[in-house]
């Protein structure tokens, strides 16, 4: 039975209308009471995955109609009426204790972390639905993402080390500021290719965080350092993506990984950090441009990378590559921006058929600045810094993602994007897939010895 619900009433207090709607309608209830009934997933019969289904589709039917009619009222509850800036793990978090059951709570999210992938229930699903309400909303969801766009407390405790001497030092990344203003970072797991997981994003968004904080950065590098790899050692690789090995094990959060990472450090390098400083009156947030050298391969979340980038370089050896048809998930942001730079037809050939563009292919300067001979980009890269380091670049790269990337057409994007990634990672078809790819060193088996 479909449970309606009224419009809402001037000054109802939300977590009273969310406990009187389960309660009335007990999909919530039931479907828990299902859930711990039962074996683990993958022991479950054909009837007892069936009757789970359905549990869940009419608990996800009730939180869906619930946030349609209550997200801002919800944001300003667990906000404070928009007076504090909570990250979305933290929204989230708040969320489960004062409404419970309409997100995953701690325990919930720990017994899943626990699991790999094949062997969870879904509860992130439970996440993106609220969180594509919150973002959809043109109240609450700019509030949120500037939140997102402040800098991390470990950023800011770093902050005063790195001001003073100009590196930091991380498991995933090597930040280095020099003489010249150039704040260097350089992604170093060279055991998995530079595969991307959730200890990666953190040091990426502190890296990004510290370049944009430190009033003597004027330009940024992303560059893959040399490899470990038994494939690739002593070779330079920019990145293989999206970490197979630690999807197939249950270790991509959708909040931890694949909403802060676009929300996070990827969207810092377009918008700047949100910093509150008297200096900054002109502009709240904190901007700089962004030079990228691929060397080997940008597989996947790699070239999500290049898409906000200012300058692309790449060795005439290199190649390009978002293969969401082969794993079955959402390249990130890649659908939202890859059609503007590249057009319809190639986007749907990258995106949908996984189609790699190598650097020496004429569509490749579509995505790429300038092509060089592999010894020469050390070179070319010293030189793209120097023409980036202005002023004038500087405001006009702001105006250009204004109008490129309008503000509220990410959002938009964004809303969607949470659900539907939280939907792909769950999928019977994503399970398999990255259950044979995780089976490679460091999950990179996307890739073919010596790059093919």
């Amino acid at each position: 039975m479909t449970t309606v619900l009224p419009a809402r009433r001037a000054h109802e207090d939300v977590v009273d209308a969310w406990t009187r709607l389960s309660a009335a309608s007990g999909a919530v209830a039931r479907a828990a009471d299902l859930v711990a009934s039962l074996p683990a997933p993958p022991a479950r019969t054909r009837g007892q995955r069936a009757a789970t289904a359905a549990a869940k589709d009419a608990a996800r039917a009730l939180r869906t109609r619930f946030m349609d009619v209550y997200a801002d009222a919800v944001y300003d509850r667990l906000t404070a009426d928009r007076t504090l800036d909570l990250r979305i793990a933290e929204l989230l978090e708040a969320a489960a204790a004062e409404l419970p059951g309409l997100v995953p709570d701690a325990a919930r999210l720990a017994a899943e972390r626990s699991r790999p992938q094949a062997a969870k229930e879904g509860d992130e699903i439970d996440q993106g639905i609220f969180l594509r309400a919150v973002l959809r909303s043109p109240t609450a969801g700019p509030h949120l993402l500037d939140a997102m766009l402040r800098p991390t407390p470990r950023a800011l405790r770093l902050l005063p080390a790195f001001t003073r001497t100009g590196v930091v030092e991380m498991d995933a990344v090597r930040l280095e500021r020099r003489d010249d203003g150039v704040a260097r970072i350089t992604l170093c797991r060279g055991d998995c290719l530079n595969a991307e997981d959730s200890a990666q994003v953190d040091d990426m968004e502190t890296a990004v965080d510290l370049a944009l904080l430190d009033p003597a950065v004027r330009v940024g590098l992303l560059r893959g350092g040399e490899m470990s790899h038994p494939r690739y050692r002593g070779r330079r690789v920019f990145s293989a993506g999206i970490n197979l090995k630690s999807l197939s094990s249950g270790d991509i959060p959708l909040v931890g990984f694949l909403l802060r990472r676009e929300l996070g450090y990827l969207h810092k390098i377009v918008r700047g950090v949100l910093a509150d400083h008297p200096g900054q009156w002109h502009s709240p947030r904190v901007e700089k441009p962004w030079v990228a050298a691929v060397d080997g391969f940008a597989i996947g979340g790699g070239t999500q990378v290049l898409l906000v980038c200012d300058h692309v370089l790449a060795a005439s050896d290199a190649y390009l590559s978002l293969p969401a048809a082969k794993e079955g998930i959402i390249p990130g942001v890649a659908n939202f921006r890859f059609t503007r730079y590249v057009g319809p037809r190639p986007a749907r050939q990258v995106i949908l058929e996984g189609r790699r563009i190598r650097a020496s292919e004429p569509d490749a300067r579509l995505l790429v600045d300038e092509v060089v001979e592999p010894e020469e980009m050390d070179a070319a890269v010293e030189r793209s810094l120097r023409r980036l380091d202005g002023e004038a670049v500087l405001a006009n790269r702001r105006m250009l993602n204004l109008a490129e990337e309008p503000p509220d057409a990410f959002r938009a994007y964004m809303a969607e994007f949470a659900l539907q990634q939280a939907l792909r990672i769950y999928g019977q078809d994503v399970i398999a897939k990255v259950g044979r790819f995780g089976a490679g060193p460091g999950g990179s088996d996307r890739v073919a010895p010596g790059g093919g």
